[in-house]
């Protein structure tokens, strides 16, 4: 059974796991939760940039302070997660940042991360991985599709911004990739820019196997949307380069709304295209 196939409970408690959480300690109606403990790192960092301003630091000084969240694919993906488990649990922080932090960013960014996300209005990025400004770069469409603008903007962040992690993060409910799973002639009805949209995301979609459930559908093709949009990435030769050198890693996501779960797609089998329906499908892990 791949990895991403595992129970939901299973995926729960690895999500909390990572946030310092457990099952039980979940809100029910009624009750309360008791705060994750901030790590001591944090409180730590926080005191610097507090002492730094009460003497009256300059941006420059206060820039300097603040230590880089993630310097490898793997910390970058490990901090995504740990701040989704944040909030899917109900334990965000929203890390804010004082006056003077926000100030001494006009200096300059540095995100750990590069987001490919959709357009859509319930899919807010910093959000839902918990965290504050400066620390992701975010570039959204209309069903996360890699086209000249996004590709020069995630190029921009690898090159530019050193940033140590690409992600393409598709969502439960995506209304582009619904309208996509339309026939040719509805799809004719839209605008121009509207079926351009729409005609990057159909060739993603079209070996999907055919699935009665309406929700179970879209996901799947979401997840194939995904899968697509890495590849289109990958291949890339500034990318190609950049993960020769494990600079950078490129994976995919799902998150999904009605939880604020996010799935991460990780592995080569992950992220494999299917080359039919059939293939598509991944029926042996319902026999389990």
């Amino acid at each position: 059974m791949s990895e991403n196939k595992i129970n939901r409970r299973d995926v729960c408690k690895t999500l909390l796991a990572f946030g310092g959480l457990t099952l039980g300690g979940l809100a029910t109606k009624g009750q309360t939760t008791t705060p994750t403990p901030v790590p001591v790192i944090d409180v730590l960092q926080d005191q610097k940039l507090a002492d730094a301003v009460k003497r009256g630091a300059t941006m420059e000084e206060i820039a300097e302070l603040r230590d880089p969240i993630a310097n490898t694919p793997q910390e970058a993906l490990r901090a995504l997660k740990t701040g989704n488990a944040r909030f899917f649990g109900g334990q965000a922080r929203r890390p804010e940042l004082s006056a003077a932090e926000r100030r001494a960013q006009i200096l300059g960014q540095t995100p750990f991360a590069v987001i490919l996300g959709c357009s859509d209005s319930r899919v807010p990025t910093e959000i839902i991985y918990d965290q504050s400004l400066g620390s992701l770069f975010i570039t959204r469409v209309a069903g996360n599709v890699v086209e000249m603008g996004t590709t020069g903007s995630i190029e921009y962040a690898v090159e530019h911004l050193k940033t140590s992690l690409v992600v393409v993060m598709g969502h439960e409910g995506c209304g582009a990739v619904k309208a996509a799973l339309l026939p040719a002639e509805e799809r004719a009805r839209e605008t121009p820019s509207i079926q351009a949209l729409l005609n990057s995301i159909v060739p993603s979609i079209s070996k999907i196997p055919k699935i009665r459930d309406e929700k179970a559908k879209l996901r799947e093709a979401v997840v194939a949307n995904v899968r697509q949009q890495v590849f289109n990435i990958k291949k890339q030769p500034a990318i190609q380069a950049a993960i020769a050198k494990n600079k950078i890693a490129v994976v995919g996501a799902f998150y999904e709304i009605t939880s604020g779960a996010v799935d991460f797609f990780e592995t080569d089998e992950d992220l494999r295209i299917a080359q039919t329906a059939y293939d598509s499908c991944d029926w042996r892990s319902h026999l389990a």
